[in-house]
């Protein structure tokens, strides 16, 4: 396989290969592939969790369990306060 890369990556590389973090350059492309993974696998997730609860709320329609949406965002406006009061603090 061959890779090339933008200077500015090269230069990224060299500089995590130098600072004495990796051993080469291997190592560097390796471990951001590893990351690549990783996220991958958290979105993969957070989606399949985010349908589950997509069909939660469908089969809760269905029943006929809904809340008015004034409510909701009535609701959602004071979590955001209460979150926003929270990181100031």
């Amino acid at each position: 396989m061959n890779i090339s890369f933008t200077p500015e990556l090269e230069q990224f590389i060299q500089s995590q290969v130098a600072s004495g973090k990796y051993a080469s350059t291997e190592e560097v492309i390796v471990a951001g592939i590893k990351l690549l993974e990783e996220t991958e696998s958290i979105y993969k997730g957070r989606f399949e969790e985010l349908r589950r609860e997509i069909m939660v709320g469908v089969e809760a329609s269905e029943r006929g369990e809904v809340i008015d949406g004034e409510t909701v965002f009535h609701q959602l406006e004071q979590k955001l306060q209460q979150r926003r009061q929270q990181t100031s603090e």
